[in-house]
């Protein structure tokens, strides 16, 4: 969503207030030395304050020291990107990876416009139709959409679309324009991440809610920054795990690794936004012990 919504300075300590527009004011002509028209400018003011997101991982000293297959340098890409969907998450979803209340007021799944896709028959433009039936809902509300955010399960249900004659309705042209997988759909600028519909990890802990893209007017989304991804790593803290029990890594030989970020999200009008959804994918059931035991 950062790709896409427009990013505002943000406080660490206080609200932060964010002018939003509603409408541009109206111009007219006027005669020289004529009474000059009156234009209502629409904006709208939200706040924001500051939110915190972490993880903390904990992580062999034996693997920091002699990271075997970039296993620690992996580790070290991959929780910004755990930052980023769970910002993704709760921007959209309003909600918390674990199912609680988000950190944000506002979130884009409360638009009052939502397109199913698969609804229209090939012989009326199936799919592609579905898309555009919810970039129109977007303009009846009066705004112009500028790009989707998406879950990656969209790209092969986009891919796997065909008309009446079973020919591909999404083909790549020299351009891109036609495509799911060069950074645009039907010609507006998309960005994929997990966190869009919820489907994070190979295993069952975190469930597909069904959601595949929103779409919309990105001016109308602003996010803020109050503190840039931080990594910090010490060899001498403790930690609680799930099951609330306290390690030491000093005593357990471990690397403790902290990623954490401030961020804020408001929305000027939920209207502007349309929500996809396709059918829900069940959760896979994880592996059983003995398939391992089979394995070996």
């Amino acid at each position: 969503m950062m790709q896409l919504a427009r990013k505002v300075p943000l406080s660490l300590t206080a609200e932060t207030a964010i002018p939003v527009s509603g409408d541009i004011p109206l111009a007219d002509w006027v005669d020289e030395a004529g009474t000059k028209p009156l234009g209502t400018s629409g904006i709208s003011v939200r706040t924001m304050r500051g939110k915190k997101v972490a993880v903390l991982v904990p992580v062999s000293a034996e693997v920091a020291m002699t990271n075997p297959a970039g296993l620690f340098a992996q580790l070290q890409r991959d929780l910004p990107t755990a930052l980023g969907r769970a910002f993704d998450y709760a921007a959209i979803h309003g909600k918390t990876l674990t199912g609680g209340k988000g950190p944000f007021e506002d979130c884009l799944s409360a638009t009052p416009n939502t397109v199913a896709l698969g609804t229209t028959a090939q012989s009326k433009g199936g799919v592609y139709a579905d898309l555009v039936t919810g970039l129109k809902a977007v303009a009846q509300s009066g705004y112009d959409t500028t790009g989707f955010v998406a879950d990656p399960l969209l790209k092969p249900e986009m891919l796997l679309a065909t008309d009446t004659t079973g020919r591909p309705v999404f083909v790549p042209d020299p351009a891109g324009q036609g495509t799911v997988s060069r950074g645009s759909l039907i010609g507006y600028p998309i960005a994929y991440n997990r966190g869009v519909g919820g489907k994070l990890n190979r295993q069952s802990i975190t469930a597909d809610t069904g959601l595949r893209a929103v779409a919309g007017d990105w001016d109308q989304a602003v996010y803020g920054v109050g503190m840039d991804i931080t990594i910090k790593t010490t060899d001498v803290g403790t930690y609680i795990d799930a099951d609330g029990h306290v390690h030491s890594a000093f005593q357990e030989n471990l690397i403790l690794m902290l990623c954490e970020a401030h961020y804020g999200f408001a929305v000027g009008d939920k209207s502007a936004f349309v929500t996809y959804t396709a059918p829900v994918i069940a959760p896979k059931a994880p592996p059983k012990q003995s398939d391992f035991a089979l394995a070996a």
